[in-house]
């Protein structure tokens, strides 16, 4: 078995750009789950399937092929075989994964593979319950966080660059609505592990970050 690395957190804590450069420093694959989610969000809403129309989601989850593979370390979403990697970041499908992550059968679908990836590799994995659900016998587990301001700018900053239109004011409303379902939500609700370090990254430039989780994990392996 794989040593396993799990970093939770909510939306715009920097959670994937570090954890990318950490699983690099350290050798190890880096799995994104956040992004299988909005691989089947992006199919989801291809079939115009709403999250509360559970009779449509079952006849659709079926049909959908989620896959990863790795191009020089970096991971690729395919869906169905198309690589969707520069699709999956839009507000729209970043939404539509918050819903459909809460429901059960969706959640079932991806386990299977985020576990066996975990149970035979060196894997850093970050999501919303990676240390409490999906790998809660990980060798470091770590709650990235930082306040809704600074998640939020981070996120509208990212978006103004990319020439997305948005406001700061709606960015934050966002955050905030997706923080509530992703806390309350039924299954898995996101939450800091007992075991898990907390890393509040509100006042820290990413290598920062990188190198204490880096330091972490260098002392349990």
């Amino acid at each position: 078995m794989g040593f396993n690395i799990a970093i939770d957190g909510p939306a715009g804590a920097g959670k994937s750009t570090v954890a990318k450069k950490a699983a690099e420093e350290l050798g190890f694959i880096y799995v994104d789950t956040g992004a299988m989610y909005r691989t089947i969000a992006i199919s989801l809403l291809r079939k115009g399937v709403d999250a509360s129309d559970s009779e449509a989601l079952e006849r659709a989850l079926p049909d959908i092929d989620v896959r990863i593979s790795y191009q020089e370390g970096v991971q690729h979403m395919l869906l169905n075989g198309e690589d969707v990697s520069n699709l999956i970041r839009t507000p729209e499908v970043s939404e539509a994964a918050s819903r459909f992550s809460a429901i059960p059968a969706v959640r079932k679908k991806l386990l299977d593979l985020q576990r066996n990836l975990a149970a035979t590799e060196d894997v850093l994995m970050d999501g919303r319950d990676i240390g409490t659900a999906i790998l809660p016998d990980a060798g470091l587990k770590i709650y990235l966080t930082a306040s809704v301001e600074v998640r939020a700018m981070r996120r509208y900053k990212e978006l103004q660059e990319k020439g997305q239109a948005c406001t700061f004011a709606q960015i934050r409303q966002e955050i905030e609505e997706r923080d509530y379902r992703d806390m309350h939500r039924e299954i898995a609700p996101l939450r800091q592990a007992e075991d898990a370090v907390l890393l509040d990254t509100s006042d820290m430039d990413p290598d920062t970050v990188v190198q204490k989780i880096v330091a972490y994990a260098k002392e349990r392996i």
